[in-house]
């Protein structure tokens, strides 16, 4: 099994959870980094970081590159290559650690459908609020690295996630940010040899076209190793 890791705390859950059952074995992780700027598509973590996330789990990684604001026939194609790929490693099944987005799902499943595999949702239909204590009882240390400027401020940048967090945020945002409201960086996790040495940098502000007419912007916050 392959593992869709975004670098953030509900991969690191859905993989905390498939080392719990005897019935998965998760043999690599798969990325998506943006070609032009080579960082974690959405958390903004850079290349170097995602490399060292892999090593400290001691699992191969997979980097699937996205060019800058792809279209959906461009995202296919690249998406399809990777996972027919992986499917003749003789791997038949990935995980996600998808929620409870609908869509997001169905796309998931038909796309892998389509090469004869299967998709998996350790955390499907679970309370937001109950895996942000889950992440923070198994221990799992996950910072907030990325934030969606219509839903919080960049004052919670480099927040961890956990009981803390859960009293922080506003009723609007979902807790674990399915929504897309905040993305995280896990720095450390059971399965990790140790924790990642990470040194806070500078924040910065990036803005993503949604149509002609709309723009979204979010806060993101540099890492450097340390």
């Amino acid at each position: 099994m392959v593992l869709n890791w975004s670098s953030g705390k509900d991969a690191a859950l859905a993989f905390y959870y498939l080392q719990q059952s005897d019935s998965f074995c998760v043999s690599g992780l798969l990325t998506s980094i943006s070609e032009k700027y080579k960082r974690v598509s959405m958390h903004g973590v850079s290349e170097r970081i995602l490399e060292r996330q892999a090593r400290h789990i001691g699992i191969p990684l997979k980097k699937i590159y996205l060019p800058e604001e792809a279209d959906m026939v461009t995202y296919n194609k690249i998406m399809s290559e990777a996972v027919n790929d992986i499917k003749q490693k003789g791997i038949t099944s990935m995980a996600f650690g998808d929620i409870f987005l609908e869509d997001l799902r169905k796309y998931r499943e038909d796309q892998l459908a389509a090469a004869g595999m299967k998709a998996l949702f350790p955390l499907w239909k679970k309370s937001t609020a109950d895996l942000v204590r889950e992440i923070e009882d198994s221990g799992i240390k996950a910072m907030i690295v990325c934030v969606d400027e219509a839903a919080l401020g960049k004052e919670f940048l480099g927040k961890y996630v956990g009981r803390s967090l859960l009293q922080s945020l506003p009723e609007t945002v979902d807790p674990c940010g399915e929504n897309g409201e905040f993305h995280t960086l896990v720095i450390d996790a059971p399965y990790f040899n140790s924790p990642l040495s990470l040194a806070k940098g500078a924040i910065v502000y990036k803005t993503y076209n949604l149509n002609e007419q709309s723009r979204k912007g979010f806060y993101f916050l540099d890492l450097k190793e340390d």
